[in-house]
């Protein structure tokens, strides 16, 4: 029986053009009136998410920076991971050094600093998400004790691809994944989405096993693993799909109404 749905956000909730379909919005909104708790798990930051769900009408509980920071509907912290700052300093440094062309993110809490907010790629993130970057100097960030939840370095495909495997064989202390084809995902090698599932899932008294949830990319690997029934999109890579229970139609196919309609958790 499932008792609380997970959803990542990009790539899934969202279709490529950033919106919610009527149909997936009718879902969120008829699990809630069942009492079922919908849940996005997100590599975003909360300022990131709240236009989205301010937009649906809904207050539910957030998963962000990928486990980094789990809130509750009312904004209430139930658990807040942080890199170390020895480690930040460390893999900042090493990041600027060989891969100059990336731009990197520090997101702490409910904060994102840039170098540079005039960036191409930072002025485009703003866009899409509905977030505000602030600029600041990462080490001054880290003299005053501002530790970040995530570093996000945006880069070429190639470089992401490449960053991902030698940042990590460099810094074993922390999590670098991939949440798009360029974009690097950097936290605390504790932190994944699965650790603030967990995380949720003592908050309202429930299990792995009555959890179900839906995601689209490699990030989402952990959390696909983790819950009982586990749903990849459409669009997700095969090693997502094959990591996942089951299979439902694409982002642009309302592909999470489908399944919980197939699955009689809602109304057709």
């Amino acid at each position: 029986m499932v008792r609380i749905v997970f959803s990542d956000i990009d790539g899934t909730l969202l279709t490529d053009d950033k919106h919610v379909t009527p149909k997936t919005e009718k879902a969120v909104q008829e699990l809630l009136e069942n009492d079922i708790p919908f849940v996005l798990v997100s590599a975003r930051m909360p300022e990131a998410i709240y236009p989205i769900t301010e937009k649906m009408g809904v207050t539910i509980p957030l998963i962000c920076y990928s486990g980094a920071l789990v809130l509750t509907k009312e904004g209430e912290t139930l658990a807040s991971t942080a890199m170390e700052a020895g480690v930040t300093a460390d893999f900042i440094r090493a990041a600027e050094q060989h891969f100059p062309n990336a731009t990197i993110n520090y997101y702490a809490g409910h904060h994102w600093y840039v170098n540079d907010v005039k960036d191409p790629r930072v002025v485009f993130e703003m866009k899409i998400t509905g977030a505000k970057a602030e600029k600041a100097d990462f080490a001054t960030c880290l003299q005053q004790g501002i530790l970040p939840h995530k570093i996000l370095m945006m880069m070429e495909p190639d470089d992401c691809e490449r960053a991902e495997k030698e940042l990590q064989e460099l810094f074993p202390s922390l999590n670098i994944v991939r949440s798009f084809p360029t974009l690097l995902e950097i936290m605390d090698q504790s932190v994944t989405k699965a650790s603030g599932i967990e995380v949720m899932l003592r908050h309202y008294g429930l299990t792995a096993e009555e959890s179900l949830s839906f995601g689209d990319n490699y990030n989402d690997l952990e959390m696909l693993r983790y819950t009982k029934k586990s749903v990849a999109m459409g669009n997700a890579p095969q090693k997502v799909k094959a990591a996942a229970s089951d299979v439902t139609c694409s982002n642009e196919e309302d592909g999470i109404y489908a399944y919980l309609v197939k699955i009689g958790l809602i109304d057709a």
